[in-house]
């Protein structure tokens, strides 16, 4: 504990048992920040929202409100009837990669995903749709029933609920912060405790998605707003808008502290490593600085922000940094003149921070960098060993970069995607939090630069970081380039793209020189990784397994509804289904991961067993339907696993024989 807490502690504190009740309140604000009042106050409504929603008047009284705030709250945490289905043709080499990209309404799939990755996401980067005052094809009321929305694979006006957002109507900004909010209710599930979630948003909204990240994740968790500085004069009003606005919060701050601050050690040391190595393979200096520009040069792009790092001597890797500068005010004035020129450097606007005595022993201890000529100024040499650096809270970058990057893989087509972020952007944000085997998620991933970004880091340093994309099957305008190069769904461009990512790295890799300072297994080992599984969101193979009477239909209404229950619940008895899928929906909902694998028992001769597992959990599963009265009595006296088989399966003997053998690792779905 910091001095400072110490000090500010109540002294009656030291005499008192433990106060569990500060505790447990607390924890609770940890699991739920959305709960309490901006001052830290619990909100005994939003409690009761949550234990009992019909005791509660659903008068808004929270500090921030908007219209439809509640609904979207309760619709965050409502289950979902959809599921996952796997697309095995538009995967790409997916034995040997847990990378994922999900076609499908981002709400239903963060529901599903917060079971199975629950506090596993390092990094959430997320690029919305910004309220511009256009429609947005984002509408929360995705059931079983609605016909439009299950059975109709292209996203259009007539076959999907576009939500009306124009400037004219009086709900402008309540659609846009329903809409973000349920989403990022959901998505914090996912994330670690020491994760770190990134937004990008404009002028529109930056103020109210601030307010809206202060309830969902805590203000006390805010890290702060970066700038994105992306373009000159493209705004014909009286002030020029040439940035846009990246909110950055943690889960838990505390959790987040060690980890953010050495979260560049690894590509840190691997610049020390490759120093040491090469000053020890190099008597020749100009040999060394050889070596490592040819080195520098191959991995720059996966280096930032330690790019800066170009130059080598025999003290190390370094860099030149403006710590020369006087910062604010004036400081000292005198000449340094030039090795080579003989001429006076050029200085500082505001002068140099070191009296010139300093400055001569800086020079004469060679820490001081000189430009070609004397036209630069000065510059501090730093070496890697030292580096420390925070995330700058400004990026100037030319947004039309990501133009070039689609361009670069889609040379068949002129402009595939509008205003797609570029991965030099993306490259400047997960240095500071992704480790080497850390998960990043972006639920509007749109043209797909998160997983270009993150395939292109792993491909420099050799890392295994993984990616989940999910993208809506919105159509792509007809007029478009896109859709006349059959791209008919943006979710379609995600995955051409980053197939073309792909190909392109193991193309180069295979067509380029050797690093001599990786080791051969290690890139096979990355090769073989490279690719993705496709999952597509689809209506559940089974029908609700309740049944309830809507307060707001009619008695007719309701008996119709009944009798089309009876008949989904008939249907499913007999109803032929497709195994894999089957299979998919049940570990879904049983809390694995999509990286599950499958391997038949061969053991079991009368019935068709698997057993499940992703790395944390394993099960054994069976569907066939009835199962053998050899496999019940089998399970009867080995219940050291866990069993999934179908309710259809059973009969009420077979059902108690299992349950009351295995109790809980028996699970009749």
């Amino acid at each position: 504990m910091s001095s400072d807490k110490q000090n500010n502690k109540n002294p009656m504190e030291s005499v008192q048992s433990h106060d569990w009740n500060k505790e447990r309140l607390e924890q609770l604000k940890q699991l739920m920040p959305d709960l309490f009042t901006n001052d830290g106050k619990l909100n005994i409504n939003e409690l009761k929202k949550v234990v009992d929603p019909k005791s509660v008047n659903e008068t808004e009284r929270y500090e921030f409100r908007w219209f439809g705030k509640s609904n979207a709250k309760r619709e965050a945490f409502t289950p979902t009837d959809a599921t996952l289905v796997y697309d095995e043709e538009r995967s790409v080499n997916p034995a040997e990669s847990e990378n994922l990209i999900i076609e499908g309404e981002n709400l239903a799939v963060l529901k599903l995903l917060s079971n199975n990755y629950r506090e596993q996401v390092k990094c959430i980067y997320v690029d919305p749709p910004y309220n511009t005052g256009k429609d947005f094809v984002y509408s929360d009321k995705f059931n079983q029933d609605k016909k439009e929305y299950w059975e109709d694979a292209e996203i259009t006006q007539n076959g999907f609920k576009i939500d009306t957002n124009t400037e004219t109507d009086g709900r402008f900004h309540s659609n846009w912060l329903n809409m973000m909010y349920s989403r990022l209710l959901i998505a914090r599930q996912l994330l670690r405790a020491d994760g770190v979630i990134f937004i990008s948003i404009d002028d529109n909204e930056v103020h109210h998605l601030r307010k809206l990240c202060d309830e969902v994740f805590g203000e006390e968790n805010w890290l702060g707003t970066l700038i994105w500085k992306n373009a000159t004069d493209n705004n014909p009003t009286q002030v020029a808008i040439e940035h846009e606005y990246v909110h950055v919060f943690c889960k838990t701050k505390e959790s987040l502290e060690s980890e953010w601050k050495n979260s560049l050690s690894d590509v840190k040391n691997r610049l020390i490593e490759i120093g040491n190595e090469l000053i020890s393979e190099n008597e020749n200096i100009l040999q060394l600085q050889a070596k490592y520009t040819i080195w520098h040069k191959e991995n720059k792009a996966y280096l930032w922000p330690l790019d800066r790092y170009k130059y080598i001597d025999l003290g190390g890797v370094y860099t030149g940094s403006q710590s020369v500068h006087n910062p604010g005010k004036e400081g000292y004035r005198y000449d340094i003149f030039h090795p080579e020129t003989q001429e006076p450097c050029k200085e500082p606007l505001m002068g140099y921070r070191f009296p010139e005595e300093t400055m001569m022993d800086l020079i004469e201890k060679d820490k001081i960098i000189f430009g070609d000529d004397e036209s630069k100024i000065v510059e501090l040499k730093v070496y890697a060993k030292d580096f420390s650096q925070k995330l700058s809270s400004v990026i100037e970058l030319d947004g039309r970069l990501g133009a070039y990057d689609l361009k670069d893989l889609f040379k068949d087509s002129k402009r595939i995607f509008n205003n797609p972020k570029p991965i030099r952007f993306l490259d400047s944000l997960f240095p500071f939090v992704l480790k080497e085997n850390d998960i990043v998620l972006d639920f509007f991933s749109g043209a797909g630069s998160t997983g270009h970004t993150i395939l292109d880091l792993n491909s420099k340093d050799s890392g295994k970081r993984k990616f989940i994309l999910v993208q809506l099957p919105e159509q792509t305008d007809e007029k478009s380039e896109a859709y006349k190069a059959g791209y008919k769904k943006i979710s379609d461009i995600t995955i051409e793209r980053n197939k073309r990512v792909i190909e392109k790295i193991i193309k180069e890799k295979k067509e380029g020189q050797p690093d001599l300072f990786s080791k051969k297994e290690d890139e096979e080992t990355q090769l073989k990784g490279l690719g993705f599984k496709v999952f597509k969101l689809k209506k559940s193979n089974f029908p609700r397994v309740e049944y309830a009477p809507d307060p707001e239909k009619s008695e007719e209404e309701n008996i119709e509804l009944l009798k089309k229950y009876i008949r989904d619940k008939e249907a499913q008895l007999v109803t032929a289904f497709n195994r894999d899928e089957l299979i998919t929906e049940i570990l879904i909902k049983n809390g694995f991961k999509l990286n599950y694998t499958l391997t038949k028992q061969e053991e079991f001769k009368k019935d068709e067993v698997f057993l499940a597992t992703d790395g944390d959990k394993e099960t054994l599963i069976c569907l066939d339907a009835p199962i053998s009265d050899e496999l019940v009595e089998y399970f009867k006296t080995h219940t050291g696993q866990k069993l999934i088989v179908l309710e259809r399966a059973l009969d009420t003997t077979k059902k108690w024989n299992l349950k009351h053998a295995m109790g809980d690792k028996f699970n009749a779905f």
